[in-house]
C-alpha cells in the first residue's frame, strides 16, 4: 500500500519526508521483504557464521581420531669445572670451563588408538553440535520471519488506518464547510460552528499522530531488512490484510510435534547428555597409545677421548593402561545420569508449554475469525447509518452532535474490523511459527 500525501498542516518532519525527491521505487511484497531481510539481517548472518563454526568443528581430527606429528629441534650446552681424585694414587686432576654441546632434531608421532570409545563419543557429540547449529539457525530464521511478517502487516495496518483517518478529516472538513455556509446565513449558531471546528481539528490531530506511527513502522521494517537508510520510503503491494481462516487444529499440532525447532533442539540436548555419559563411562576401559620418533643428535665434547658423536635413529613404543582410581568417577557418572533425566524433563516441559501456547493462540484465532465476520456486518450497518445521518443533516433534521456520533460510529467500525483482521493475522503467524510452517510466507507472491 502506497504512502499517502500529507495534508498542508501536518508535522514538519512528515512534510520533509513527503518532499523527498521522487524516484523509481521498489514495490515490496511480503516475500521480497523476507528475502531481502534474510540476506542482509545481521543477526541471521551471525547465527549462520556460528553454524559454520560448528560445521568446521565436527571433524575427525578435532574428535581425536588422528595422530599428532611434531617436528622439533633444539640446542643445549653445558660449561662445567670438574675435579677428579684417583682411588689408587690419590692424585687429583681438574678441568675448568669444559664446554659440551648437543644439537638435535627429530619427528615424534603420538596416537591414541583406543580410549574406551571416548573418541567415538566425542566425534558423535561434535556432529550433534553441528546439527544443533543448524537447528539454532532455523530457530533464528523462523523467529525473524515471524517478526518481519508481523511488522509488514503492522505497516499495512497503519497505512489503512491512515487512509481511514484521512477520510475522517475529509468528512469533518465537509461538515465544517456546511456549517460555515449555514452560519453565514444564520441557520446555525456560533456554537455549531465552534463544535464543527473542534471536531475537524481533533481529526487532523489524529491524522498527524497516525503519520508518526506509520513512520515508526517504516523505520522498523527497514531495520529488519537491514536497509542502510532507515528513513527510506517503503511501498508495499498489499493494501488489505487477508488472514487465512482455514487453518486446521489437528494438522497444526501434529506438525508441531514433528517439526517444531525448539522441540528438536530439546531432543538434541537429550542426545548430548547421553553422549556425555558415554564419555564418562569410557574412562572405565583401558587405553592404548602408540608413539614413534625419528631423530638426529649431534654431541660435541671439549674434553675426553671423543671429539663429537652423531646419533640417527628410530624409536617407538606402545602404552597400554587403565585408570584405576581418580576419586571423581562416581560423581561424574551420577551427574551424567542426572543430566540425562533433566534433558528429558526439559523436553516434556517444553512440549507442555507449547501445548498451552498453541491452545491459547488457537482460541484467540477462532475468536478473531468470529469477530471479523461480526465486524464486517457492523461496518455495512455503520455505513448505512452514516449515509442516512448525512442526508438528514443536510436537510437540517439532525444536530451536529448526532452527525458527529454517526461519523464516529463509522470510524469505530472501520477500526474494529481492521483490528480483527490484524489480530487474526498475528494469531495465524504465531500458529504457523509454533508448528514449523512459518517459512510458507517465503513462497507467497
Amino acid at each position: 500500500m502506497r504512502l499517502r500525501h500529507i495534508l498542508n498542516n501536518t508535522l514538519a518532519g512528515m512534510a520533509l519526508a513527503s518532499a523527498m525527491p521522487m524516484q523509481a521505487q521498489q514495490i515490496y511484497t511480503l516475500q521480497s521483504c523476507l528475502e531481502e531481510g534474510l540476506q542482509n539481517n545481521y543477526s541471521i548472518q551471525i547465527v549462520r557464521n556460528d553454524e559454520q563454526v560448528a560445521h568446521n568443528n565436527a571433524s575427525i581430527a578435532n574428535a581425536g581420531y588422528l595422530p599428532t606429528l611434531d617436528l622439533s629441534a633444539g640446542y643445549s650446552g653445558s660449561i662445567n669445572s670438574t675435579e677428579t681424585t684417583s682411588r689408587e694414587t690419590g692424585e687429583k686432576s681438574s678441568q675448568n670451563g669444559v664446554f659440551d654441546q648437543t644439537l638435535n632434531a627429530g619427528l615424534s608421532l603420538n596416537w591414541t588408538i583406543f580410549d574406551g570409545l571416548g573418541i567415538q563419543a566425542n566425534y558423535k557429540r561434535l556432529k550433534e553440535l553441528e546439527l544443533m547449529g543448524e537447528t539454532q539457525t532455523r530457530i533464528t530464521i523462523e523467529n525473524f520471519i515471524a517478526e518481519l511478517s508481523a511488522e509488514y502487516y503492522n505497516f499495512v495496518q497503519q497505512n489503512i488506518r491512515l487512509k481511514n483517518l484521512r477520510y475522517a478529516v475529509s468528512l469533518s472538513r465537509e461538515r465544517l464547510r456546511i456549517v460555515e455556509a449555514r452560519y453565514n446565513i444564520g441557520s446555525f449558531s456560533r456554537l455549531d460552528l465552534q463544535q464543527a471546528r473542534v471536531d475537524f481539528n481533533a481529526d487532523q490531530a489524529s491524522f498527524i499522530k497516525q503519520q508518526e506511527l506509520l513512520h515508526s513502522s517504516r523505520i522498523r521494517l527497514n531495520e529488519l531488512m537491514a536497509i542502510s537508510d532507515m528513513g527510506a520510503a517503503v511501498t508495499v503491494q498489499d493494501t488489505l490484510i487477508v488472514p487465512n481462516t482455514l487453518l486446521h487444529f489437528d494438522r497444526l499440532w501434529d506438525n508441531t510435534l514433528k517439526t517444531n525447532a525448539t522441540l528438536l533442539r530439546a531432543e538434541q540436548n537429550q542426545t548430548l547428555a547421553k553422549l556425555d555419559q558415554k564419555a564418562v563411562l569410557s574412562r572405565n576401559y583401558p587405553y592404548v597409545k602408540a608413539n614413534a620418533g625419528y631423530g638426529y643428535t649431534h654431541n660435541i665434547y671439549e674434553m675426553g677421548a671423543n671429539k663429537d658423536r652423531d646419533n640417527l635413529g628410530l624409536n617407538f613404543g606402545v602404552t597400554v593402561g587403565i585408570n584405576l582410581f581418580n576419586g571423581d568417577k562416581r560423581r561424574q557418572s551420577r551427574n551424567a545420569k542426572i543430566a540425562i533425566e533433566n534433558a528429558r524433563l526439559e523436553r516434556e516441559e517444553l512440549e507442555q508449554s507449547l501445548r498451552a501456547d498453541f491452545i491459547t493462540l488457537w482460541q484467540a484465532y477462532q475468536n478473531n475469525i468470529n469477530l471479523l465476520q461480526l465486524e464486517r456486518d457492523n461496518l455495512i450497518a455503520a455505513r448505512d447509518n452514516y449515509e442516512i445521518a448525512r442526508d438528514r443533516y443536510l436537510l437540517g433534521d439532525l444536530s451536529g452532535i448526532e452527525m458527529r456520533e454517526a461519523q464516529k460510529s463509522l470510524l469505530d467500525a472501520e477500526e474494529r474490523i481492521l483490528s480483527a483482521e490484524y489480530n487474526t493475522k498475528m494469531c495465524e503467524i504465531s500458529l504457523l511459527q509454533i508448528s514449523g510452517g512459518v517459512t510458507e510466507y517465503l513462497g507467497e507472491n
